[in-house]
């Protein structure tokens, strides 16, 4: 949600920066709406002590036998209470207006964001590891001998339709052990507090997120009302909601593993084969809260803790720092990290590291109350993949495929595969 006071004070300035996003100039819309609020507002209260006035000499007039100057006043109380009450009904209308059309706003980027359209305008700004160079033509995850016998999409389909997979055997147990991985790292080394949070959430803890009211046809919804979660961001984020926390507590590094719904309602027709886009995933999410003034050190450190699993993997990666034009709704500064597929040829994206400033946090009214006294202010949140387990499953598969079908895992594995180290091409672990 945006300040509206700091778009009273430099609309022009606001409408800049929402340009560099592509979206058109807002301020005079919204300051339209705001300016009609304050003024609903100013009549009720002036309204208000208008009744206020006339009933204190309502008693006056009665002891006074004053019939005529009674009936009069007790009148103008009526009439003015009746318009008190007209006046705060608009207020709220205007306000809701005003609430509505803030919320359909995306954030408003840092300065430092590159300017650019879509994906081919992001900018590199890391690049760890070296493709391996194959002697044979590697192929997709789905591909792979050791892979086929633990991948079974047909089975899922006709269970649950397109879009999901069932996974068994070696491959599960892999997937099991990266997701192990992450939050022995994350909570071990990283100073996160590993947290089991619900998938099912409320229409607060979505909007409070960012989620709706915008993305809701991205996330599927129960009969009777409550959301799967497309992250664990959004219960992990909303856990401080309302609340006003003492800045000593600041930062709050919060850690999650759980299952992911996304509908992939603007994804058709996109990455079909395979398990790299599905409506259910598993992913270890990394929230963070902090004071405003450490919110870009902060993200900075949770991009080199999703680096550095996928250093310790030895799956090759590059770092991109989004455009305006390819960020996500909330994010004021995205940095996206893009592991290698040998089976694709291509670099793919495996963690979204964002900072939102106080987006989120006016939304669901986060605050922090200053050391040195004050009035509260909202904290900043960010989040990040830390990483997609799914995804990171791909890269391992790919990365390690050899001639024969065979798949030789990474040796920061080992421990977490009870000191196995390949998939033969029959699917055993060995």
């Amino acid at each position: 949600m945006h300040d509206i006071k700091t778009i009273r004070e430099n609309p022009a300035a606001f409408d800049a920066a929402l340009s560099r996003r592509g979206g058109d100039a807002m301020s005079s819309a919204i300051l339209a709406l705001d300016t009609a609020r304050r003024e609903k507002i100013l009549a009720a209260e002036t309204a208000q002590a208008e009744q206020n006035k006339a009933s204190k000499s309502v008693g006056a007039a009665k002891a006074s036998g004053d019939e005529a100057e009674f009936e009069r006043l007790r009148a103008l109380v009526a009439e003015k209470k009746a318009e008190v009450a007209k006046l705060n009904d608009e207020a709220k209308a205007e306000d809701a207006r005003l609430t509505a059309l803030l919320a359909e706003i995306p954030n408003l980027p840092y300065d430092d964001v590159p300017g650019g359209a879509d994906e081919d305008d992001n900018v590199e700004v890391n690049r760890w590891g070296t493709p391996r160079d194959f002697a044979f033509a590697p192929k997709e995850h789905f591909e792979i001998a050791a892979v086929i016998p633990g991948m079974d999409f047909e089975t899922a389909t006709k269970i649950s339709g397109s879009r999901f997979v069932i996974l068994q055997g070696a491959v599960a147990r892999v997937h099991r052990a990266l997701a192990q991985f992450m939050l022995d790292v994350h909570t071990s080394e990283n100073g996160l507090t590993e947290t089991m949070t619900p998938v099912l959430v409320r229409d607060e803890a979505m909007y409070g997120t960012d989620k709706l009211p915008k993305f809701g046809e991205d996330s599927y919804q129960t009969t009777n009302g409550w959301w799967l979660v497309p992250t664990s961001e959004v219960p992990l984020t909303y856990s401080v909601a309302g609340d006003v926390l003492d800045e000593a507590a600041l930062p709050i590094r919060l850690t999650a593993h759980t299952l992911c719904f996304r509908s992939e309602a603007g994804s058709a027709g996109r990455d079909t084969s395979g398990m790299l886009r599905q409506h259910q995933f598993e992913k270890v999410e990394m929230v963070s809260i902090t004071h405003p003034d450490q919110s870009d050190a902060e993200q900075k450190r949770m991009l080199r803790c999703a680096e550095d699993l996928l250093e310790r993997l030895e799956v090759p990666y590059r770092t991109v720092v989004l455009c305006t034009g390819d960020m996500g709704f909330g994010a004021r500064r995205t940095f996206d990290i893009e592991a290698w597929l040998p089976g694709q040829n291509a670099y793919r994206e495996i963690s979204s590291v964002s900072t939102t400033g106080d987006f989120q946090a006016r939304r669901m009214n986060a605050r922090f109350k200053p050391a040195s006294g004050g009035k509260p202010e909202f904290v900043h949140t960010l989040n990040g993949s830390g990483l997609a387990v799914g995804r990171c499953l791909i890269a391992v598969l790919e990365n390690g495929q050899q001639e024969d079908g065979s798949i030789t895992l990474p040796t920061a594995l080992h421990p977490w595969l009870g000191g196995k180290t390949r998939i033969t091409a029959e699917g055993e672990l060995v």
